[in-house]
């Protein structure tokens, strides 16, 4: 990551802002006239919600071509971050605001079983983007072999 080019910097931080603004509203971490969360946020949400976005925009980078680099790799999707980046907004939401625990758990089961799974979930999306980030990196630093016929 030392030897990459300015424009990857630029995408990495507003893609870590967007991931911020993004994960933020509708979790209601920043308080809006649209949203609201009827359980008040945990400690770790927003510590969580910063190393998700810092390790989204790291990985988005990955997607931006380098010019010494062809495009081959630029191309290869990873549904690791994607996946990552859904467990994190499940784990900073409100337990009781989401909908698919309240269907299956009800409100109190969703503030009594859910909430408590939620870190949980948070380590585990902070764990996907860390193994997301980490294979984009490997790829990019090794040497593709062409595919014979």
């Amino acid at each position: 990551m030392k030897n990459w080019p300015r424009r990857r910097w630029i995408v990495a931080a507003a893609s870590a802002a967007a991931t911020i603004v993004f994960v933020a509203i509708p979790t209601a971490l920043i308080p809006t006239p649209i949203f609201g969360r009827s359980v008040p946020a945990t400690s770790w949400a927003w510590p969580v919600l910063l190393v998700t976005a810092a390790l989204s925009g790291l990985v988005t980078a990955t997607y931006v071509a380098r010019p010494d680099q062809g495009p081959e790799l630029v191309a290869s999707p990873s549904r690791t971050g994607v996946a990552g980046g859904f467990l994190t907004y499940l784990a900073v939401g409100c337990p009781a605001c989401n909908k698919i625990a309240l269907l299956a758990l009800g409100a109190t089961g969703a503030v009594r079983w859910f909430a408590p799974f939620q870190p949980l979930l948070a380590a585990a999306g902070i764990g996907l983007l860390a193994y997301a980030l980490r294979l984009r990196l490997t790829r990019e630093q090794s040497c593709s072999i062409p595919r014979a016929g």
